[in-house]
């Protein structure tokens, strides 16, 4: 038999076409050049060290550990087709729709009810018309001092779902000090990009669609249901109905619970799916709204969660992180109550703070932030976070950095 000899690149890519094919099979995800670039930003260490270890990786895979905070939001959309996708691409396990309804009460992807005015382009449509307050310019002094910012409120209970899936999203954004609804919408901040919101993309998405969606990603589901900007019940339309229509269409899609962490900020949303649809509750996760550590719940507090059958909470991440004696980055004594309470922990969110050199990092890294001194820090926040708290998973508006993180540490 005549031995055929390859071109040194064909024969490379011939004898990995097998780890290929394995690695699409477990979701082979693209990590971009953010990931290497935060990991060789950091400052000397072990740690750094064993990240850059993996720089060379010819495979990177999806992890659970990396939930899509609304998809990839620091450069598309969120909540939008285009989002979701680049949320799988890049290394997401678990992506999240946030739930509300329409006026023909059917379940779509939006992170409140009332956001349309900044995620969407509706101020610039006929629809516009059905805003609940619409569009007010910026007054300013005779010194060209703010008196009152631009405004307006949009909700998706003012629409149907034809008139809703007809609007295009944007990056969630607004100018207050806008004249004009052009310049309302124009207020992205300069470490983002409109680069993907242009008027062919920015796809919205019913619930239903976004289930659909991502089985065909191979993706796991993190729903969550949000807090109704209007009185409830809706035209009939109950709390519990609307908590229990969100369960009942990932049972519609045959989506088995264990791929499904429903979510909600209202622990009678949680305590419902807990004891109506048990199997779903087991992984429904109680998210904490705290804004400073004094709003965060005490040790008994998280004791009683776990009594009431709440399995897993979700804070937001200044909540799991302290400064020790020497400055050095620790779990915080909410970590350590809610480990002894034997409450399994996700944290929410990363990769939404913008440069993080600047300093002055605001409400995710309050308390820690003297610890933040270039951008490769996020790298150690992710470490402490993953080792030391054991949090199962980390929401991040560019799930990359997360999934870079988990596969070069092996976590699922």
């Amino acid at each position: 038999m005549r031995r055929i000899l390859l071109p040194i690149g064909l024969a490379f890519i011939a004898s990995t076409m097998p780890a290929i094919a394995s690695a699409q099979t477990a979701g082979v995800a693209q990590m971009g050049p953010r990931p290497f670039f935060l990991v060789n930003e950091m400052s000397d260490g072990a740690l750094k060290t064993q990240l850059q270890s993996c720089l060379s990786r010819p495979i990177f895979t999806r992890r659970d550990f990396a939930i899509g905070h609304r998809g990839a939001a620091m450069q598309f959309p969120e909540h939008t087709k285009e989002s979701y996708e680049a949320a799988s691409r890049s290394g997401a396990g678990i992506v999240e729709c946030d739930v509300t309804f329409t006026k023909d009460k059917e379940l779509v992807c939006r992170h409140a009810q009332n956001d349309l005015h900044t995620t969407t382009n509706i101020l610039a449509t006929d629809l516009a018309a059905k805003c609940v307050k619409p569009f007010t310019p910026a007054t300013f002094d005779g010194a060209g001092n703010l008196v009152t910012p631009a405004s307006a409120e949009c909700r998706t209970s003012e629409l149907t779902l034809a008139e809703f899936k007809s609007l295009r999203g944007k990056m969630d954004a607004f100018n207050p000090r806008a004249l004009t609804v052009a310049e309302y919408m124009a207020g992205t901040a300069n470490w983002r990009t409109d680069l993907y919101s242009g008027p062919t993309s920015g796809t919205l998405m019913s619930h239903k669609e976004s289930i659909e969606l991502f089985k065909k990603l191979g993706v796991k589901m993190t729903p969550e249901l949000k807090s109704p900007a209007v009185p409830m019940p809706f035209e009939g339309f109950t709390q519990q109905a609307y908590a229990q229509k969100m369960i009942d269409e990932y049972v519609a899609a045959k989506v088995p619970p264990s791929k499904v962490w429903p979510q909600s900020f209202d622990k009678n949303d949680v305590l419902y799916w807990v004891q109506a649809t048990p199997s779903f509750g087991r992984q429904a996760v109680y998210l904490d709204d705290a804004n400073v550590v004094a709003d965060l719940p005490s040790a008994a507090e998280l004791v009683e969660y776990k009594a009431q059958g709440i399995q897993i909470v979700a804070p937001p991440t200044f909540a799991l992180l302290a400064l020790d004696g020497s400055g050095k980055i620790v779990p915080s004594e909410y970590a350590n109550n809610a480990r002894a309470a034997g409450l399994d922990i996700i944290t929410w969110t990363l990769e939404r703070s913008g440069i993080l050199a600047d300093g002055n990092n605001g409400y995710y890294y309050q308390g820690i932030d003297p610890a933040i001194q270039r951008e490769g820090d996020v790298m150690t926040v992710i470490d402490v976070l993953a080792k030391q708290v054991g949090v199962k998973g980390i929401f991040s508006d560019w799930p990359a950095t997360i999934a870079y993180y988990a596969n070069c540490m092996n976590l699922r």
